[in-house]
């Protein structure tokens, strides 16, 4: 046949990438056989096999580089923070760490040159207690202020200080180790006013021992003003005192055989309640935080 007949008519199927038996076309270019072609044109296509490339390992959960923990907390940059661990600067819940890598969990207590660090953005919030919350961080206790100030802040805060159960008024949290330490100072502390509702009225007397200071089991009880409140009853009565706790209060009174009906903090160094409802909390104002720290 010649090769002008064989391009005007029907030619054999070219053998080439074809399996035996096949009737299918050609891989190249012709119809796809329904059966598995090996031609080149019909090759399957390999799987990528080159390596992934590597995702940056995570931190582990809840425990971060104690580096980066320091970074974090403002002091210096991650580099800076290798060194400071190298010449023994930083401490771990009390021991020395000199090992690059070392990882903390957030409940750690980490030390700068003797202070305290945290990670977490300070926060400082003012909260009014209302009754029935315990003024604890402890999930067993029931209600407790922690529910109430529970989307103030992701940090972690805690109350300074103690208001009972049945005691009112404003609580301070933070996560701020030096604002606590002021609170918690035993010789100088931080005032907070307090009025205070007995069961009967205050007399003149009982007044002038509480404010002049007396002994309960050898221990010098002083506060530091104490008055009738104006235009009250004189079973209201309005107390200033450094002590961080509420019991105390309750300690003075029932010395001089008095029982207390109403507690309500109403005033903690400069900040008060006005603008504040009862069961509200506010982030406190750069004013108001500085002069915290200036106390």
């Amino acid at each position: 046949m010649s090769r002008k007949q064989g391009t005007g008519g029907s030619r054999k199927p070219s053998g080439r990438g074809q399996r035996h038996g096949d009737n299918s076309g050609s891989g190249r270019g012709g119809n796809v056989s329904k059966g598995k072609s090996f031609a080149r044109g019909n090759a399957p296509l390999k799987r990528n096999t080159a390596p992934k490339k590597q995702e940056p390992q995570k931190e582990e959960s809840g425990l971060m580089r104690l580096n980066k923990y320091i970074a974090n907390s403002g002091i210096c940059s991650r580099r800076e923070a290798d060194e400071h661990i190298a010449i023994g600067l930083v401490t771990v819940n009390g021991k020395i760490v000199n090992e690059m890598g070392y990882k903390v969990n957030p409940d750690d207590d980490v030390r700068y040159d003797g202070r305290r660090i945290t990670p977490e953005k300070k926060a400082y919030v003012l909260l009014n207690k209302p009754k029935g919350f315990a003024t604890t961080t402890s999930e067993e206790k029931g209600r407790t202020v922690m529910d109430l100030v529970a989307n103030a802040t992701s940090s972690r805060i805690k109350p300074i200080g103690r208001l009972g159960r049945n005691s009112m008024g404003l609580l301070l949290f933070t996560n701020d180790d030096e604002i606590m330490q002021k609170f918690t100072n035993s010789k100088n502390g931080v005032s907070r006013l307090f009025h205070i509702e007995l069961d009967k009225n205050l007399k003149m007397e009982d007044l002038k021992k509480i404010q002049e200071g007396f002994t309960i089991d050898n221990k010098l009880i002083r506060v530091e003003e104490i008055s009738f409140i104006e235009g009250a009853s004189k079973n209201e009565i309005g107390l200033k005192i450094k002590n961080i706790g509420n019991s105390i209060i309750r300690t003075i009174f029932e010395h001089f055989n008095y029982n207390i009906l109403k507690i309500d903090c109403v005033a903690i160094a400069h900040l008060t309640k006005k603008d504040l409802p009862r069961g509200h909390w506010k982030h406190l104002s750069e004013q108001e935080i500085n002069y915290l720290k200036m106390l």
